[in-house]
């Protein structure tokens, strides 16, 4: 006997929202570690 499949949206599978904000942060911050790292190999 198969079990029935049930599906749910993603919106509801997730049980949070994920703001753009996020896409901003990961941005800035990489901007920022390959400054840094600029920064340091350069000063060698």
């Amino acid at each position: 006997m198969a079990e029935q499949e049930h599906h749910i949206a993603a919106e509801e599978a997730r049980a949070g929202s994920t703001p753009h904000m996020v896409r901003y942060v990961l941005g800035i911050s990489l901007t920022f570690v390959i400054i840094a790292m600029i920064v340091i190999l350069w000063g060698h």
